[in-house]
C-alpha cells in the first residue's frame, strides 16, 4: 500500500520539480502500461483522499460551536450505516489495488518476454528482439551489440517497434539502468546478471541515466537513447562499425577505470566473450571466473584447502583500477581453459594436479587416489592446461 502511495505522487513530483512529464508521457509500450497503472492507482486512492478532505471541512464548518442549529447528540456513539461506508468503500478500493498490483508484477515484470508491440500491435514472428548487453561502469555505460559486433559508450540506439532485451551488469558498485520514456528502472549489480525486455513505439532521443548513487562521478552519469526508424539503426550500425575503435579485454580494463563525463564513443568490433568475461569477474588473462569457482563447489569443493582461496576472489576494485588505497591486486588463477572444458569427455581421470606454482595462494596439493579423487583436475572432469597455472599478480 505504501509503495502504490509513492507511485501516486509521480505525477505530482513531477509538476513541482518542473519536469518535463516524460513519465505520463512515454515511448513505448512498457513504459505506457506503467503509466496507466499510476494513473488508475492515483484515481482510485483520490475516491478516497477526496471526500475524507471535503467532510473534514464540512464537519469543522458545521458542527463549529457557534452554529447553534447543528443538532447536538452527546449520546451518539453507533450507526451502522456509517460503519458500512467507512469499512466497505477502502476495503474495495483495496481489493482493486490488490488486483491491480497483481497483474501489473506479472505483466510488467522486466524478465517476461514482451507480449505486444503496442496495445494493437501483437508479436509476430518476424518480430526478432535486438540483444543489448549493458555493464554500468564508473561512471559511463557500456551497450554491447552481439548481434552485431559493435559497442558504443554513453549511447544506445534501438529501431522502433522492435522488442528490446537486455542484459545488465555492472563492473564495481550498483547502479540502476533507467529509461523512464522507455521502460521502468531496473539494478545492474556485479556479478549478477538481470534482464529487461522493452519497446520503443516513437522516434526521438530520450534521456537514459543511472537512478541509484554511486560515488562522485554519478551526476555526470547519463546517455542518450536514440529511437530510430530501421534505416537509422543500420545507419547508426554501420557508423560504429566505421569507427578505429575496437574493445577488447585490455581495452576494457582501461575503459573500467573511473572516469567522469565520457563522450560517445562507439567500436567496430568487441571481443565475443568480454560481456560473459565481465559478467564472471574474469577479464583479467588467468583469473579464475566467478562460473568456474562455482563449478568447482559444485563438485565438491577444493577441501579444507580451498577456504584460503576464496579471498583473493573477491572483487577488489581499488587494487585494480590504481585507487591510491589500493593494494596489489591478487586473485584466483584459473585452472584450465574454456575449450577444454568444452571439449574434455567428463568421465576423463587425468593425473594429480601439479599445484606448486599456486602456493603463494594458500593452495597445496591434495592428495590423490582412485577410491577417493581430490585432484583438482578430477573435480572438473578434464585435462587442464598446466602452463596457465602461474601466479598473476
Amino acid at each position: 500500500m505504501r509503495a502504490l502511495k509513492l507511485l501516486a505522487l509521480l505525477p505530482f513530483a513531477a509538476l513541482l520539480g518542473g519536469c518535463d512529464f516524460v513519465v505520463l508521457a512515454p515511448a513505448g509500450d512498457i513504459a505506457v502500461q506503467q503509466r496507466d497503472l499510476v494513473v488508475i492507482s492515483t484515481v482510485l486512492m483520490l475516491i478516497i483522499v477526496l471526500p475524507v478532505m471535503a467532510l473534514t471541512v464540512f464537519f469543522a464548518w458545521r458542527y463549529r460551536q457557534s452554529n447553534t442549529a447543528a443538532p447536538y447528540e452527546p449520546e451518539w456513539d453507533h450507526s451502522t450505516q456509517l460503519e458500512l461506508v467507512i469499512w466497505s468503500a477502502p476495503l474495495l478500493i483495496i481489493i482493486c489495488l490488490g488486483a491491480l498490483t497483481w497483474m501489473g508484477t506479472h505483466l510488467l515484470d522486466p524478465y517476461r518476454s514482451l507480449g505486444r508491440i503496442a496495445a494493437d500491435k501483437p508479436i509476430e514472428s518476424k518480430d526478432a528482439p535486438l540483444n543489448v548487453e549493458v555493464v554500468a561502469l564508473d561512471w559511463k555505460w557500456l551497450f554491447i551489440y552481439p548481434d552485431y559486433g559493435v559497442a558504443a559508450v554513453n549511447e544506445l540506439a534501438a529501431p522502433v517497434d522492435r522488442p528490446i532485451r537486455f542484459r545488465i551488469t555492472a563492473s564495481s558498485v550498483m547502479n540502476s539502468f533507467y529509461i523512464p520514456a522507455l521502460a521502468g528502472q531496473i539494478y545492474a549489480m556485479p556479478g549478477m546478471e538481470t534482464k529487461l525486455h522493452a519497446v520503443a513505439n516513437k522516434e526521438g532521443t530520450y534521456r537514459g541515466f543511472s537512478a541509484n548513487y554511486s560515488g562522485a562521478g554519478f551526476s555526470g552519469m547519463h546517455f542518450d537513447f536514440k529511437s530510430l526508424s530501421g534505416a537509422d539503426f543500420d545507419k547508426w550500425i554501420a557508423s560504429a562499425k566505421a569507427s578505429s575503435n575496437m574493445l577488447g579485454r585490455t581495452d576494457y580494463l582501461q575503459l573500467e577505470r573511473p572516469s567522469q563525463n565520457d563522450p560517445v564513443r562507439l567500436y567496430r568490433s568487441v571481443d565475443r566473450d568480454l560481456y560473459k568475461a565481465v559478467l564472471n569477474m574474469c577479464v583479467e588473462p588467468g583469473k579464475m571466473c566467478m562460473s568456474e569457482m562455482m563449478a568447482i563447489d559444485a563438485k565438491g569443493g577444493l577441501g579444507r584447502e580451498g577456504f584460503n582461496n576464496t579471498l583473493p576472489l573477491t572483487y577488489d576494485k581499488y587494487a585494480r583500477r590504481g585507487a591510491p588505497l589500493g593494494s596489489e591486486p591478487t586473485f584466483v588463477a584459473g585452472i584450465c581453459s574454456m575449450d577444454e572444458i568444452k571439449d574434455a569427455p567428463s568421465h576423463e581421470v587425468t593425473a594429480p594436479l601439479d599445484l606448486t606454482p599456486l602456493r603463494g595462494f594458500g593452495l597445496k596439493r591434495p592428495p590423490f587416489s582412485p577410491a577417493h579423487p581430490s585432484s583438482t583436475s578430477l573435480l572438473l572432469g578434464q585435462r587442464p592446461k598446466s602452463e596457465v597455472l602461474r601466479r598473476t599478480a
